[in-house]
């Protein structure tokens, strides 16, 4: 055959095969999803008081452990706002009176292991993982720590240096701002979940502060651990029961989480800024709990509402208004304490009042009428598609069985999620709406240019403007005042 007639047959060949008509994607067939196998977790509490969750994984020759420890910042006095941290920080940065930090650093990365401490809102947390040869030094390290910080005074003041560079460049990003601020509208300005440092606060940091707050909270029977990797169970309770042998039980009693005195209001709120030509977004009031029998009903409303390239705030408001350049949502609802519902956007700012009344409009369209049955089957099927990816380590397993222990869950909520799920109906969907969105009562905030906006903020309502001026450091602390 020559050239010429080889290629001849290929363009006929390829004319051919465009002719053919594409499958439809609607009508392909997918098998079922696998039914997820949870493996058998080893509970034990040892005679200190601890709780251990165990999970054998021989894959890897590698162990890990995920601690919770029963304290947060939400405990911290609001004069010495950062405590917390500071003491979660240098816990590990300190070292113990046996050996440094920088020690500590030298013999973690000789053993390729990581170790790290941390205290957050209403949890501390301690971490490992290392090759299984080197459990034994590794466990060691954590559990000196964990019992015998030192808080040398150099790593102290490096840690209130460090809080003190985060305070003076909090104004620098428009979105920081708007998610600080916004938190203070929903929770309050002094309530413990939206409260901040500041210069006064982490100036009356002591280090007596730090050894009575670890003195405090910090004890055997105050903390639950996820262990799983390549180990034998019993051995492994073995050398962590010898690891804290010597951890005293304190008095692991903590004040219940503060409570959320909420009242729905509308609020109009602005943070001008000159320097900007587009507008940073939120509006929204008290999200909830997990809890709450509608969770699973909320589960699915959100992700038809603001749920990514598919949800409804994307199609309207980003694709078919053209006014956003990102557009998000989320009836948020956290294990302990009501979380929030916001919704939000960035958008040049001659479109920001139109943006808002969009976002508000598709609030109001949600509580009015029914999804619709495509809406409601893409939903619970996005959800479900990736539900088996809860599952795709024996870490994910554990440590997520770890939170539920926590915080007093069933340790099988995330399969009553799917399940609860899987029956949410539309008419759930339209009552849960109507019962837990409130689009006339809501904050509204946006970081941006009142001058170059398309219509006065006042066209929402009454506008009240919002100082973010950092109050300025002591003279001790070195810093100027960044607004």
């Amino acid at each position: 055959m020559t050239i010429a007639a080889a290629v001849l047959a290929l363009a006929v060949g390829a004319a051919g095969a465009t002719t053919k008509q594409a499958p439809d994607h609607r009508k392909l067939k997918y098998p079922p999803l696998r039914e997820v196998k949870v493996p058998e977790v080893t509970r034990v509490t040892l005679p200190n008081g601890m709780k251990l969750l165990l999970l054998e994984d021989h894959e890897l020759p590698l162990i890990h452990l995920s601690a919770r420890i029963r304290t947060g910042s939400i405990y911290e006095p609001a004069e010495k706002i950062g405590l917390a941290d500071i003491t979660g920080e240098v816990m590990r940065t300190g070292g113990t009176p046996t050996m440094t930090g920088d020690k500590i650093d030298e013999a973690l990365e000789a053993m390729a292991a990581s170790v790290e401490i941390g205290i957050g809102l209403d949890y501390g947390m301690a971490s490992l993982s290392v090759l299984k040869e080197d459990l034994d030094k590794t466990l060691g390290i954590l559990a000196d720590i964990l019992m015998n910080p030192a808080f040398p005074q150099n790593k102290i003041e490096l840690a209130k240096i460090q809080h003190r560079s985060a305070i003076a460049r909090r104004n620098d990003e428009p979105d920081g701002i708007a998610s600080r601020e916004f938190a203070k509208l929903i929770y309050g300005p002094d309530s413990v979940y939206a409260r901040h440092t500041e210069y006064a606060t982490i100036d009356a940091i002591t280090r007596d502060d730090l050894v009575a707050f670890h003195k405090r909270f910090f004890g055997p029977n105050a903390m639950m651990a996820a262990v799983w990797g390549d180990f034998e169970t019993r051995e492994m309770i073995h050398k962590i029961e010898k690891a804290f042998g010597g951890w005293a039980k304190i008095d692991a009693t903590v004040p219940p989480m503060p409570k959320v005195d909420y009242e729905y209001t509308r609020t109009v709120c602005v943070v001008p800024r000159s320097d900007l030509n587009q507008s940073n977004i939120l509006l929204g009031h008290l999200g909830g709990l997990r809890n709450d029998p509608d969770y699973f009903a909320l589960v699915v409303m959100n992700q038809i509402l603001g749920g990514g390239f598919t949800g409804r705030l994307f199609k309207n408001v980003r694709s078919r208004q053209g006014l956003a350049y990102s557009v998000f949502g989320s009836y948020g609802a956290d294990y302990a304490h009501p979380g929030v519902f916001s919704l939000g956007c960035q958008t040049k700012s001659e479109s920001t009042v139109q943006a808002i009344q969009s976002i508000l409009s598709e609030i109001e369209k949600i509580r009015r009428t029914e999804v619709s049955d495509e809406e409601l089957k893409l939903a619970k099927e996005s959800f479900l598609n990736s539900f088996v990816f809860n599952f795709d380590s024996a870490g994910e397993i554990v440590t997520r069985l770890l939170t539920y222990e926590y915080y007093g869950y069933p340790a099988d909520f995330l399969l009553q999620t799917r399940d609860r799920v899987e029956t949410v109906t539309k008419a759930d969907i339209l009552r849960v709406a109507k019962k837990h969105l409130n689009p006339t009562q809501v904050h509204i905030l946006v970081v941006g240019n009142p001058e170059g906006f398309d219509k006065p903020l006042s066209t929402l309502g009454d506008v009240e403007t919002l100082d973010v001026t950092i109050p300025s450091p002591s003279l001790d602390s070195g810093l100027d005042d960044r607004s």
